[in-house]
């Protein structure tokens, strides 16, 4: 049996779908795109879009009460245009900030995500 995982430090969901899902054993996280609940910075750059989403994506997990190093996979897509170099230099800087194994991944690309921005993660974290 799944419990909706819902927490008012991601943004809510854009459609009919929640933040997450925890099956017991293991929580997924529905894609998280650069949305932030309490709008600052620009989002526009890859970087910075990575960096929201990967917070979205643990602010999930947390809500779960796991961490970012029970993260066991993090398929995303990507705009066709988006840098990779400079994506995986975040993801690589946000694990390693967080003492995290990297997880397994997967990155799909796509001519266009909602709300015309570059990025969407989701992830998988294991209870152990």
């Amino acid at each position: 049996m799944s419990k909706t995982i819902a927490t008012e430090n991601a943004p809510a969901a854009i459609g009919p779908y929640v933040q997450g899902v925890d099956l017991g054993s293991m929580i997924i996280t529905s894609g998280q795109i650069p949305v932030d609940r309490k709008p600052a910075a620009s989002r526009k750059t890859c970087p910075a879009q990575a960096r929201q989403s990967l917070n979205n994506v643990k602010a999930i997990v947390e809500a779960a009460g796991l961490t970012v190093g029970d993260i066991v996979k993090t398929p995303y897509s990507s705009e066709i245009s988006t840098d990779f170099a400079t994506v995986n230099a975040t993801y690589e800087a946000f694990f390693t900030e967080h003492n995290a194994t990297f997880p397994a991944r997967s990155c799909v690309e796509v001519a266009r995500l909602p709300k015309d921005v570059k990025i969407e993660i989701e992830a998988i974290a294991v209870r152990r």
